[in-house]
């Protein structure tokens, strides 16, 4: 069981050699441009909605290390089964600027044609379950999409994410407690981010972490730095391969910090204090990672300034198309209920229609 966390690169970029995965220049690249866009979207996001062009956002910033670098060491055949502040893993397995605007607006180019909460991205195309408001229904979701998979014997492994705050749900442990008996290829990642919404971690729980709560269950856990984009990857690697040769699953308990506020509807200022947020941003893990690329001399200056400015670029031309898309139709309130639509919904969109006329 986990004693201490897994570090491989400090808060000064330097790294322990022995424990770099010593990944090519062009993955160390892609890993580093897709925090840049994930920031990128972020702040935009938040700003829009404080403008009034949506009604609602969930942040991510201080958390892309933990699940970009969980989600590049999985396969494009395994599943994700994320929660809401995952849009890092969204941009990296393919999802669009553009799909997640669109996502957030509700407009007819989201997936979910506008029917559910903001932050709710998925994509069944690229093996990605869209997630839902409640809290932690999605890890017992991941065991039994595993499950699925072994039987058919496939090598497929799932990913739960979820935040310290799910981890006091009865969806974590009945959902461990299963895969852990059946050996499920299922990966548990927890992103202990301090707080759920303004409830601290050391309300939360009793015991040493949440990583000691494998234990229990019997399976592996480990509770690594989620700040540390190379060690995630590492951490998650191991798991997935333990998962794939039929060892079972991992508890993987990231430590990182929420640094801005649990949605646009939340004020942390009165829960948590500045002194508490500025130390945590000294441990941003996205100037981690560019200081470790410029000590390896595999970043610069010039390739900061261009990134950045991309990344703004093409995130503003996501905001602009999918601001132009129209909503979607009355008719797409009765679509997808049934393989075909029901005389009660055919009547109930005839009603609609003509409410809609008579206004």
């Amino acid at each position: 069981m986990p004693t201490e966390m897994l570090q491989i690169v400090n808060e000064e970029g330097k790294s322990d050699s022995k424990l770099d995965p010593d990944l090519p220049q062009s993955e160390l690249h892609k890993l580093y441009r897709t925090m840049v866009y994930t920031r990128a979207f972020d702040n935009r996001m938040i700003a829009m909605q404080r403008q009034g062009r949506m009604s609602f956002y969930a942040p991510c910033v201080g958390e892309e290390a933990a699940h970009i670098g969980s989600a590049y060491a999985l396969k494009p055949e395994d599943w994700l089964f994320p929660q809401y502040r995952e849009q890092g893993a969204m941009i990296l397995r393919g999802i669009s600027l553009e799909q997640l605007v669109s996502s957030l607006l509700g407009n007819r180019n989201d997936a979910n044609k506008g029917r559910s909460f903001a932050n709710a991205w998925g994509d069944r195309s690229l093996n990605i379950v869209h997630s839902s408001a409640p809290v932690g229904t999605q890890i017992p979701l991941a065991v039994g999409a595993a499950m699925a998979a072994k039987l058919r014997g496939d090598k497929t492994v799932t990913l739960a994410y979820f935040g310290d705050g799910a981890t006091s749900s009865g969806y974590f442990h009945v959902a461990l407690n299963f895969a852990s008996v059946f050996k499920a290829p299922t990966i548990f990642f927890c992103k202990n981010n301090q707080y759920a919404v303004s409830v601290p971690i050391h309300r939360q729980l009793a015991s040493k972490n949440v990583a000691v709560k494998a234990a229990a269950y019997g399976m592996e856990g480990v509770q690594v730095d989620g700040n540390d984009i190379l060690a995630v990857y590492c951490v998650t690697k191991e798991a997935e391969e333990r998962a794939r040769s039929g060892g079972g699953p991992t508890l993987i308990e990231a430590i990182t910090y929420r640094m801005g506020a649990h949605s646009t509807a939340d004020d942390p200022t009165r829960y948590r204090r500045q002194e508490e947020v500025e130390s945590w941003k000294k441990k941003d893990p996205i100037k981690r990672f560019r200081l470790y690329l410029e000590n390896r001399g595999l970043w610069g200056e010039k390739e900061e300034s261009d990134l950045w400015t991309e990344a703004e670029n093409m995130v503003s031309e996501a905001v602009r198309r999918a601001e132009a898309a129209p909503l979607p139709t009355v008719e797409s309130m009765f679509e997808d209920v049934y393989k075909e639509m029901s005389p009660a919904l055919k009547e109930q969109l005839q009603d609609a229609l003509t409410s809609r006329e008579s206004r």
